[in-house]
């Protein structure tokens, strides 16, 4: 078929005569605004890969080097635009379950992805076909919805449904998994956008009895404190989230997944909570009288110890999800509902307030802090390079506005740390299932979704060799990532557990590493390596200043620990700082 005219592009199609279920998928997705998809083709979806190059100028496909990659950079385009929707495309059978550990990935931090997979033929369902597994059956405990298309005419229902679940209440991964005779098949094609799905309610109304109740408590305090996670930001409730803070004067302390909601310069701004957060909201957690949890579902990096967890307090739960309420901290007063309107609501009911020996607190804490972790993080007490120094150096040239995307391990808790994040959106991290080999795929989608933003992967030398195959996407689509793996030759989180916990037994964690520059530079990548102090600064300036993609290694302490820390288990005032 000819290609659309730039009107056809602009207006999509949403109904055609007589179109193949291939041609209906890509259809589809148009209607749906889908600019971009991250795939690899397979025989079970070939007839949608036939369908999309008829449509290759609307649809920007992305072939990734590996299934994981197409989800990890689904997943990066989402994170960075809350706005848009995540697509990733793969075949049948290993295609499939090479998508599954980023499905669970994005249903734990709430990203918004639709995948699309082959299947084989309806009349081969069950029999053990090649290249047949189960994808249903697999992912159901990992998808919002997932759903199998046997016949055509289900398909635009379907993908309305997959975009519509995906991205409204809190959001999360769908999967659509179309049999390949569902792809031949012809149909009238006649698309309509879903508003509703009976028994599915992602918004509920906002209880103002409960949001009065909450106010009543907050101005009632003596010391507040709030607790900013992800659902700000995946409800575009920061303005709403700075009105609430600087009206009530409330001390703020942000999850790992809510960094950037409340800009770490804001002067309510006390923190990061979790594991390898910051000494006094950790502490300070246990002394406030009212506890306000805002987007948050108090994970066990964030609580530690539930059963020693702000047992003094009042607990105040801000929250779109249900599920979430009472799950893992009892809330006196639980206020379901849109965050975004929920603190609008809450705003013209609070009294202006002050509270300085609260603060007061706080700073006493961050003092013993510097003194007994951040000094020696950036004290150049021998030649090697530490992690700290890294972050903080990048994040003073980049002013603490550049997207920064992180792996899991140390390297991800020290950026965490100190990378001063003074916009939303701009801190991207596998979170609730920590999933090695995330970020640079990640990286890779979040540069494409904004391709105007300064797009950094940190990554640590074990995570990046997990997928370092999808170099050659960058090097085939010259993606402007900035690509910076901070190597110790060690799993340096495992260890640093087998270090404190395990009597220094460091089994199997110590890591013969490859030359890392050479292979980057076989994909014809600019890199380089850094091993001295004095050469650090230098190596950033060419690296952010380079226009195409740029690859910068730096060898850092071998053995350096990540405090301060708090041991599994134990109370979040128990936390160590050394």
């Amino acid at each position: 078929m000819e290609a659309l005219t730039k009107s056809e592009r602009i207006a999509p199609i949403t109904k055609k005569e007589n179109i193949t279920g291939a041609e209906a998928v890509v259809l589809s997705l148009l209607a749906e605004g889908v600019d971009t998809i991250f795939g690899y083709p397979g025989g079970a979806i070939m007839p949608v890969y036939d369908a999309l190059y008829d449509y290759r100028d609307q649809i920007n496909h992305i072939l990734v080097r590996h299934e994981q990659g197409a989800i990890h950079a689904a997943q990066g385009y989402a994170r960075v635009r809350p706005d848009k929707v995540g697509v990733a495309l793969a075949t049948s059978g290993p295609g499939a379950t090479n998508l599954v550990t980023g499905i669970a990935d994005a249903m734990i931090d709430s990203t918004p992805v639709v995948c699309i997979t082959g299947q084989v033929a309806r009349h081969l369902l069950g029999t053990d076909a090649f290249q047949e597994v189960d994808v249903i059956g697999i992912t159901m405990p990992i998808t919002k919805w997932n759903y199998q298309i046997t016949s055509a005419e289900e398909i635009p229902e379907a993908i309305a449904k997959a975009f519509y679940i995906a991205r409204t209440g809190r959001p999360g991964p769908v999967l659509i998994d179309i049999t390949k005779n569902a792809q031949f098949a012809r149909l009238n094609f006649n698309y309509r956008k879903c508003t509703s799905v009976r028994s599915y309610t992602p918004k509920l109304k906002t209880d103002l009895a409960a949001v009065e109740q909450a106010a009543k408590l907050i101005n009632q305090a003596k010391q507040p404190l709030m607790l900013v996670g992800h659902g700000v930001l995946l409800g575009n409730a920061q303005k709403e989230l700075l009105q609430v803070l600087e009206k009530s004067g409330i001390p703020a302390a942000s999850t790992l997944l809510g960094l950037g909601a409340v800009p770490t310069d804001h002067p309510n701004y006390v923190g990061y909570l979790g594991m390898h957060g910051n000494y006094a909201p950790n502490v300070l957690t246990n002394q406030c009288d009212v506890l306000i949890a805002v987007g948050m579902r108090f994970d066990d990096r964030v609580t530690g110890d539930l059963n020693t967890y702000a047992k003094q307090a009042k607990v105040i739960h801000f929250e779109i999800d249900p599920a979430e309420i009472n799950k893992n901290v009892k809330a006196d007063i639980p206020v379901l509902g849109d965050c975004k309107e929920s603190l609008a609501y809450l705003l013209p009911l609070l009294q202006k307030k002050t509270y300085p020996e609260w603060y007061a607190k706080f700073k006493e804490y961050d003092q013993v802090e510097y003194q007994k972790v951040i000094a020696k993080d950036f004290a150049p007490i021998t030649d090697k390079i530490k992690m700290a120094e890294v972050i903080k150096m990048l994040s003073e040239k980049t002013d603490g506005r550049a997207v920064i995307v992180t792996d899991v391990g140390q390297h991800q808790m020290v950026t965490s740390r100190y990378y001063r994040f003074k916009e939303q959106n701009t801190n991207i991290t596998s979170g609730g299932a920590g999933t090695m080999g995330f970020c640079l795929p990640a990286a890779m989608g979040a540069k494409i979704s904004a391709p105007e933003k300064q797009v950094i992967a940190i990554i640590g030398d074990g995570g990046f060799q997990m997928t370092l195959q999808e170099l050659g996407t960058i090097m085939q689509y010259n993606i402007a990532v900035k690509v910076i793996v901070l190597n110790n030759d060690f799993l340096g989180m495992v260890r640093q557990w087998q270090q404190l916990f395990f009597d220094n037994r460091y089994s199997f964690t110590e890591m013969v590493n490859p030359d890392f520059v050479k292979i980057v530079e076989g994909f014809f990548i600019q890199a380089e390596r850094v091993r001295e102090r004095e050469e650090l600064s230098s190596a950033l300036d060419r690296l952010l200043a380079s226009e195409k993609p740029y690859f910068l290694e730096v060898v850092v302490e071998k053995e350096e620990n990540v405090f301060p820390m708090v041991p599994a288990g134990a109370s979040v005032a128990d936390i160590r700082l050394e």
